[in-house]
């Protein structure tokens, strides 16, 4: 029997064990309980419409009373997750988690019934929630199940339910109806949602039931089977950000299958003028409902019309690297599902939660480290030395989901930088004054604004970064918002010189020939410079700035300079002309309000790579951004030393000293007065 390539040997072998973690373990697949850990458990129930956060201090607060805010955000990991999604719930009821109330007075069952064709089998997650003084044993599917005096228990059921030897009736839970089946078919792959009147998905046998960042159903491929009942739906099918959505509504009927022809049209055509769109930051596996292979990558990538796809292989919160048997078998090389307009590659995301997570792309090898600070083990060494690694490995690197909250132009990197292990990016200030980094994920999963400012600063202040995106889309979950959503939702579309390889796609993004999106088209030209480039002008020159954008999510235009915003205006083309004074860059950003194109709670957006312009031989670096830095790296050792984690103070001297030959480089830039 011959291998399939798509899903060789060793890489089957770890999607199994991952799947024996899931059975054993659930959705958190058994790491370690830091708090983003305990929080992937409960937001695959609680999406953006619930405070997961707040409500797990407020139960922290008043089992803590008198703790700072400050310590209930590091005890996030202790939540009982459970009464937590019980009580974000506030009594509301999810079509995918039904309740059982077990009161005083007897017991409820509540549910919003999910349609079930013909005598498919059904199985669902079943929240147990009790108002009793007393612990209640709960019966389910012959597992007995505690739950504590006012607690909350999610469990999994398929046949039956029993409290206090009585069963439960659970035919709330379902609604029988005639069983149909639709053919789905547009002539190349893409992405489809099959919806009934009252929300409900439908997939593919075979296809796990994810869900998109607007809790929408989907699946990817193309002349596709999908059981579903003999009532009303609605099939949608797009094909990424390039495509527009086309639909039609119609009832399938019982018995038969259906079929239904439906082609996406498109938006535009990067491809067609040397732009190839990427997300260089996608998991495979990472915790979830549904351990994922590499086939299921393939359906995605094709069926989302992305140019690149960047998996990378990473721990969660112990020493277990998760694709790291895949990223074994295939580094170096083009995954095989990759053609002339679809390239796919493996590498890494190092992931140290003090200092950021930093992803690799074009990875030659094997790295001899992974990740820092996990299981206890101290913070070391710092990021610099991984970025050593893996460049010298041939790998473009790049910190991902970078900052978390919203951060203005004024905002001092005191108020930015605060204490604890968040997984912000907060040595890349550092490493891009010691030339350690290639770019910063602008769009991301977590603060887009936040992170846009940042890359001011850091550019204003002499480094170049090239602008990428990286949606840390997760494949082996299903309900988790933008984690569960679509790779490519977000994409930095490079500028390429000839057929796209990743040596090509590498060269474009190094050359900073970049812009990154949710969405939207975005043009930037200066004196027809595209981004990347360099203009020499002399004291008095003007340049002649043109904007261009396509989509129909754009609301504002925006021209930026290292002194701020120089031109708005609406949608579609936006000029501006520049007198040089001094040296500076050149960017265009493109922003609008929610709009289902755009996945992320911040709604659409998009951002360039600068043009430079060099005044009289002298290259931007300017003053405020140079000491904004400056305060970043004073403010950044007060952090390693309350918040870090160290064997030896030799240790915590590497990241002092990397800070001090950082300031040498942006004391270097300032101006030398008389």
């Amino acid at each position: 029997m011959c291998e399939d390539p798509l899903f060789p040997e060793p890489v089957a072998r770890a999607v199994a064990e991952y799947r024996e973690l899931r059975d054993r373990h659930g959705t958190t697949w058994g790491e370690a309980p830091l708090s983003y850990v305990v929080q992937a458990r409960g937001t695959v129930f609680l999406d953006r419409r619930y405070d997961y956060w707040n409500t797990g201090l407020r139960q922290l607060a008043a089992r803590h009373p008198g703790a700072s805010p400050a310590e209930l955000d590091d005890r996030m990991g202790e939540v009982d997750v459970d009464r937590l999604i019980r009580d974000a719930l506030g009594g509301d009821v999810l079509e995918h988690l039904p309740a059982l109330r077990l009161t005083p007075g007897g017991v409820t069952l509540e549910a919003r019934p999910r349609v079930v064709p013909g005598d498919a089998p059904f199985r669902t997650a079943l929240l147990l929630d009790s108002s009793r003084a007393e612990r209640v044993t709960v019966v389910v599917d012959g597992a007995a199940h505690e739950v504590e005096p006012h607690g909350a228990k999610v469990v999994e059921v398929a046949r039956e339910v029993a409290v206090g030897g009585q069963p439960v009736d659970l035919a709330p839970l379902t609604r029988r109806a005639p069983a149909a089946a639709l053919r789905l078919r547009a002539g190349l792959p893409c992405r489809w949602s099959v919806v009934g009147a009252d929300g409900q998905g439908w997939y593919p046998e075979g296809a796990p039931p994810k869900v998109d960042g607007h809790l929408r159903p989907y699946f990817h491929g193309d002349d596709l089977v999908v059981a579903v009942p003999a009532e009303p739906v609605t099939v949608t099918v797009t094909r990424g950000m390039e495509y527009t959505e086309s639909d039609v509504s119609l009832t399938p009927v019982a018995g038969e299958e259906t079929l239904v022809e439906l082609t996406p049209e498109r938006l535009y055509d990067a491809a067609a003028h040397g732009w190839y769109g990427g997300d260089l930051h996608v998991h495979l596996n990472w915790m979830g409902e549904e351990p994922a292979a590499p086939p299921l990558a393939a359906a995605a990538q094709h069926g989302e019309g992305l140019h690149v796809l960047g998996l990378v292989a990473g721990n969660v919160a112990t020493e277990r690297v998760y694709d790291v048997e895949a990223l074994t078998h295939w580094v170096g090389r083009d995954l095989p599902w990759s053609d002339s307009e679809h390239l796919a590659r493996i590498g890494v995301e190092y992931r140290n939660d003090l200092v950021g997570h930093v992803s690799a792309f074009g990875l030659r090898g094997l790295p001899e480290r992974y990740h820092s600070g996990f299981d206890g083990d101290a913070d070391w060494p710092p990021n610099a030395t991984a970025l050593e690694e893996l460049r010298a490995l041939g790998a473009m690197t790049g910190y991902g989901h970078p900052f978390h909250r919203p951060i203005s132009g004024d905002d001092p990197p005191d108020a930015v930088l605060s204490r604890g292990r968040n997984c912000s990016a907060r040595e890349i200030v550092a490493d891009a004054a010691l030339g350690l980094i290639d770019t910063l994920d602008v769009l991301n999963h977590s603060s887009i604004l936040g992170t846009a400012t940042v890359y001011r600063h850091l550019i204003g202040a002499g480094n170049r970064l090239a602008v990428t995106a990286g949606t840390d889309a997760v494949l082996s979950f299903c309900r988790r918002g933008t984690a569960s959503g679509p790779p490519g939702w977000a994409r930095v579309y490079a500028h390429v010189d000839g057929p796209l390889t990743a040596e090509s796609y590498m060269e474009a993004i190094l050359l900073g020939r970049t812009f990154a999106t949710t969405g939207p088209w975005l043009q930037l030209t200066v004196n027809g410079h595209e981004p990347g480039d360099t203009l020499d002008l002399a004291p008095g020159d003007q340049v002649e700035i043109e904007v261009r954008s396509v989509g129909p999510e754009v609301e504002r235009l925006e021209i930026r300079t290292a002194d701020g915003v120089l031109a708005e205006g609406p949608p579609g083309r936006l000029t501006a002309t520049l007198g040089a004074r001094e040296p500076t860059y050149v960017v265009a950003v493109a922003a609008g309000g929610p709009h289902p194109r755009a996945h992320h709670r911040g709604g659409a957006y998009a951002h360039t790579s600068p043009v430079y312009l060099d005044v009289a031989g002298g290259h931007v670096a300017r003053e405020a951004d140079v000491r904004w830095c400056l305060r970043w790296l004073d403010r950044l050792e007060e952090v390693v030393a309350e918040s870090g984690r160290f064997d030896t103070k030799e240790q915590h001297a590497d990241h002092l000293a990397l800070y001090e030959r950082a300031r040498e480089v942006y004391r270097s830039r300032l101006p030398v007065r008389d």
